[in-house]
């Protein structure tokens, strides 16, 4: 199919727009945003008048990211933080600990030189200034302005700014490291956290501008990252996965406890930054850290080339004296295994990939479309040919990154998600809102609970759900929960909810996902590292069955599903260390039918894929949202976006990186 005929990507005229929204071409897509100030008040259809919060317009994207040590960008979060250099926008990059390890820079099978904690965390910073240098210029040795800001927990910070790039920053809060994976370490962000050790202390960099050490309690630590953002105004943050579980195997925590604990302050900071008046409006995005390694690798070769090619930088692999500076251009423990134990290879994103969150209402042509932002749900509406109004953001704090949405028999809407509570002990639990009739209002949410016992036991990890619906308007609720099992809830008769209990499946990995046929059979998948795993529910209503093996190979473990039109449902899924699209058939039971290629071309990218009646959007390797139509070949536009697109009859939506709607119709 030529470019011109998918209409997605077609730049045409502005259109006039009413009042409350402003509607312009983005990237070739329609971008949906609040408009003046005077229409801040207009509420959109089903929001009460006092609810309607509209987020601050912002002129265009900027990045945090929030780490805990120098690298975890590169291992984790990359290529999306080379997509965002490549952007041209604001990106700006925190670490929390100094990274100073035992203060050896040396690789196992090197000759053992002296501690030096000092040094060691200059060389990390080395490492990480020569890979975002390189990202950004092609030149590792391209130059920073180093300088020394006040914080707001009372401390100083050093600052970075890539000379020829100067949106580019680096912020080194130069904390105390743990200085072990799983081992007590009072003195450490899980220490501080759990209130163990009063305050942490600063371990500064042998070549910081910053010169006098300093120590923060939990609350100056928070207020120190709530300026940070304070500062920089993202509009987007990446953070790492604050509930990452525990270990099948030895019981453990499955990720760095730094990593935990230091995305648990993020989103401390980020519950304070949204309280703050006149910011733009952010969301927030979850990576997968240690664990990913043990999963079917995501990125295709070129992908993995250019992210092993940053890292090896970091590392200083080549070990020649390119920066001058007697403390080292890199971190040599990583040059023993640049690619980490399969970290290279991968990208995951632990919540917030649901390509269920555009929902038909009970009007003709009548859309709804909701994400997270300000840690509220955020929603847009469409009336039939109308244009997109909103976002309005609903009350109610700390939901987590994702939501999934389902439409009741009846016309009504039911969005689902989990929420963080932050103020007393750590928990997560799932949420709902429900409209009160057709095209009404969404009714407050409603708490399910959880089927974790304790945040001590699994750390709270349950993913996103996944929804089924009968006849009768009744929804069951399916979530992976912390022992990578299946727990279920179902709605009774009266509208309550009856308890969490376990529906099975072992190693299950990401969220499950979940689709009704024409005939009214129900379908629930989960995948696992080798394969994908279906729970079914007969045409008539009754219990759901299983899990059954579906007979999949193994999945990059991001799933969705959508009917197929022919009266059976297709599962779609990326084949490992290839990014390519592929589905496989279900009819009636969780058996798959053959295995079958998406569209011609491939588009070697991540995440869910986003179908409506053999149409589909999906993320490309490049970061942008590519889309093909009946079978075409892909076709990409520009911009990157969060999470996964969704899409619904009339066309395909993402989000911004801005926090705007992207809205692209089918081609008719």
């Amino acid at each position: 199919m030529p470019r011109s005929a998918l209409s997605p990507f077609r730049r045409g005229l502005l259109l006039a727009a009413p009042i409350a929204v402003l509607v312009g071409i983005t990237g070739g897509t329609l971008a949906v945003t609040t408009g003046s100030s005077d229409a801040s008040d207009v509420p959109s259809r089903g929001i009460p008048e006092a609810h309607a919060v509209k987020p601050v317009r912002t002129d265009g994207e900027a990045v945090v990211q929030v780490m805990a040590h120098p690298d975890d960008d590169l291992f984790f979060m990359n290529p999306d933080t080379a997509q965002s250099i490549a952007s041209g926008h604001s990106l700006t990059s925190v670490y929390l600990t100094a990274g100073e390890s035992d203060g050896r820079n040396a690789r196992r099978q090197d000759p053992e030189p002296r501690a030096d904690k000092a040094a060691y965390a200059e060389a990390r910073q080395n490492g990480i200034r020569a890979a975002y240098a390189e990202m950004a210029t092609g030149n590792r040795t391209s130059p920073w302005d180093r300088t020394s800001i006040a914080t707001a927990g009372g401390g100083r910070a050093e600052l970075d700014t890539l000379r020829a790039h100067p949106r580019i920053s680096l912020v080194w809060l130069q904390l105390r490291e743990a200085g072990s994976i799983t081992g007590d370490r009072p003195h450490s962000l899980h220490g501080l956290w759990d209130g163990r050790v009063e305050r942490l202390e600063s371990q500064l960099a042998a070549g910081s501008p910053v010169r006098d050490g300093f120590a923060y309690t939990k609350d100056e630590t928070v207020k120190t990252l709530t300026g940070v953002l304070e500062r920089f105004t993202p509009t987007f943050v990446r953070m790492m996965d604050p509930t990452p579980g525990l270990n099948d195997r030895t019981g453990k925590l499955s990720d760095h406890q730094d990593h935990m604990y230091g995305a648990r302050f993020a989103q401390a900071a980020l519950a304070r930054y949204a309280q703050r008046p006149g910011r733009p409006a952010f969301a927030v995005q979850n990576y997968l850290g240690y664990s990913t390694g043990g999963l079917p690798h995501v990125l295709d070769p070129r992908a993995t080339e250019a992210k092993l090619r940053t890292l090896k930088t970091y590392a200083w692999w080549d070990h020649t004296d390119y920066c001058g500076d007697p403390a080292g251009c890199g971190d040599r423990k990583v040059a023993a295994r640049p690619a980490g134990h399969g970290w290279a290879q991968s990208v995951r994103y632990a919540r917030g990939g649901s390509a269920s969150w555009v929902q038909r209402g009970a009007g003709k042509g009548e859309l709804y479309a909701f994400s997270v932002l300000d840690g509220r749900l955020a929603v847009w509406h469409k009336d039939g040919a109308a244009a997109w109004t909103g976002p309005v953001l609903r009350p109610g704090a700390g939901l987590d990154p994702g939501v999934t949405s389902v439409r009741l028999p009846d016309g009504r809407v039911a969005v689902f998600g989990t929420r963080t509570d932050l103020d007393g002990e750590y928990r997560r639990e799932v949420v709902t809102s429900v409209q009160s009739a057709p095209g009404g209002q969404f009714g407050a949410w409603r708490s399910l609970g959880t089927p974790e016992r304790d945040d001590e036991d699994a750390t709270s990890d349950i993913g996103l759900p996944a929804v089924l619906v009968d006849r009768m308007g009744l929804m069951t609720v399916y979530v992976r929960d912390g022992g990578h099992t299946m727990s279920v809830s179902a709605q009774r008769a009266d509208g309550g909810w009856g308890p969490w209990r376990p529906a099975g499946g072992r190693d299950l990995r990401g969220d499950p996902v979940a689709v009704t046929d024409a005939a009214g059979r129900g379908y629930v998948f989960a995948g696992t590292p080798r394969t994908v795993l279906a729970w079914t529910r007969p045409a008539a209503g009754g219990p759901v069955t299983g899990p059954v093996p579906t007979g999949l190979p193994a999945t990059t473990v991001a799933l969705s599903a959508a009917p197929d039109g022919a009266g059976g449902v297709r599962l779609w899924f990326r084949k490992p260390a290839s990014g390519d699209v592929r589905s496989a058939r279900f009819a009636g039971t969780g058996r798959a039918s053959a295995v079958t290629d998406a569209a011609p071309g491939g588009v070697a990218g991540h995440g869910a894929v986003a179908a409506s009646g053999g149409r589909l959007a999906a993320r490309a390797g490049s970061g942008a949202v590519a889309a093909s139509s009946a079978g075409g070949p892909w076709v990409t536009g520009r911009g990157l976006f969060a999470g996964a697109p969704a899409a619904v009859p009339a066309g395909f939506a993402t989000l911004g990186l801005d926090g705007r709607l992207n809205w692209s119709p089918w081609e008719r």
